[in-house]
């Protein structure tokens, strides 16, 4: 097949002009080798908007020397940019992960360049978008024009991801790992009691969706005696493989995509990407499907588990900054939570340690100043902690803090209960 649009790096690069939106391909797809070369491109570039989700890796660009031509407008606050948008050198637009699509696609944000890492074309031409499939289709559609970073390492998926190379108007061929993380090394005993607890409430035969982290592998280590279980999940990491291996997850009693594991992005080891490569059983779609309320809701017995770092007594949850300082984003918390509650036997689960690193509660009588709610009190049935599960779906606020309170962590509580007091006044009659 001869290909006419195979470029060098500074050559496809040469494309990006002072003022441009260019939209970068996120988590294990983040395509660094054009961003590492991006960086030398500074000295004749001004105010060019990088418009990205999630992001891995070192990013230069996203430091102090290349302020003046680089501000990252993040619909995902990762760890690699977060210095960068909490000190001015880039923000942070707050929306559901399913409806970044139409910020696209309605020209709020308009792509003139699209930054993405494929796989190498197949024989009929077509590459894929690999591991990260989620709103980068959408933004492929509505770009004026692609840079490709072509990889070998880049798993070839089935899905939503597929991209014919005369779609792609630069291609710049590389040779590099993907990122890697390992999010099992390190699970707490709070988080494996949390894990317990969370198991108890999954039946069989229930679709999950669940984060990354140590609570959400923690989870995943406590299936082992259940069956039938299904993935419909935004992401999904190593942890899912042992109960696929084991039969454990067969995906046989989903409603929709039946014996297929959906999800719209994956990032984890070098094990997982190989374990999908070309793997049919695997479908990456995109997230404006896949994190559709009226998509999940038709999947029984959906378990969403999610986490927070903080929650009020009135059941709020802010999942995403620590008081004013934006640590993440909304992502797809409220389209999982409220699916599963819409799903028949669904149970929409907000799962966390009780105390910071530093000993302060995680359930506090009021939200720090300044903290964003990412879901809101009224969305909330069951919250976990180490010490016990907590129903509000249906509770008065009195009986809501209440509680929250006794799954808080003991040495916590005396002051919650001074909280619900000085609130609410003496315990009911």
């Amino acid at each position: 097949m001869s290909l006419n649009n195979i470029f060098k790096v500074d050559d496809a690069l040469a494309k990006i002009k002072s003022g441009d939106k260019v939209f970068v391909h996120g988590s294990a797809a983040t395509p660094l080798f054009l961003l590492d070369h991006l960086k030398n491109h500074a000295h004749r570039l001004k105010n060019v908007e990088l418009i990205s989700v999630s992001t891995f890796g070192d990013l230069a660009i996203s430091k102090p020397p290349y302020n003046e031509s680089f501000f990252f407008n993040a619909l995902f606050v990762s760890a690699n940019i977060r210095k960068a948008v909490n000190e001015g050198q880039g923000d942070y637009i707050p929306i559901f992960l399913s409806e970044i699509n139409l910020l696209f696609e309605r020209k709020i944000l308009p792509i003139d360049v699209a930054l993405i890492h494929v796989s190498p074309p197949d024989k009929h031409g077509f590459c894929s978008l690999g591991v990260s499939v989620d709103v980068a289709r959408s933004a492929l559609k509505n770009a004026k024009y692609t840079i490709a970073q072509v990889n070998p390492n880049m798993p070839r998926t089935h899905g939503d991801g597929l991209l014919h190379v005369r779609n792609i108007d630069a291609m710049v061929y590389c040779d590099e790992p993907l990122p890697e993380v390992d999010y099992a090394a390190k699970i707490s005993d709070s988080e494996v009691k949390i894990g317990q607890l969370c198991a108890e409430l999954i039946e069989d035969r229930s679709t999950l969706q669940m984060g990354i982290g140590g609570i959400p592998n923690a989870v995943l280590n406590s299936l082992g005696n259940h069956k039938d279980l299904g993935i419909h999940t935004e992401m999904f990491s190593d942890g899912v493989l042992p109960l696929i291996e084991k039969g454990i997850v067969t995906n046989a009693y989903k409603k929709k995509h039946s014996r297929r594991v959906v999800t719209a992005f994956a990032a984890g080891t070098r094990y997982l990407y190989d374990f999908i490569d070309d793997n049919p059983l695997f479908n990456f779609l995109e997230a404006s499907y896949v994190n559709s309320t009226n998509v999940i809701r038709q999947n029984p017995k959906v378990v969403a588990i999610n986490s927070a770092i903080e929650i009020d007594l009135f059941g709020q949850i802010c999942a995403d900054t620590i008081g004013p300082y934006q640590y993440s984003g909304v992502g797809g918390q409220m389209d999982f939570i409220k699916g599963a509650a819409l799903s028949k036997g669904g149970k929409p689960i907000i799962a966390m340690c009780t105390t910071t690193n530093k000993g302060k509660s995680k359930i506090v009588p009021k939200l720090n100043d300044y903290a964003a709610v990412t879901t809101t009190r009224a969305h909330v049935h069951y919250v976990i902690t180490e010490y016990g599960v907590a129903y509000l779906y249906g509770k008065n606020l009195r009986q809501r803090a209440e509680a929250l309170r006794d799954i808080a962590h003991p040495d916590h509580r005396e002051d919650l209960d001074k909280a619900i007091v000085e609130r609410y006044g003496n315990k009911y009659k």
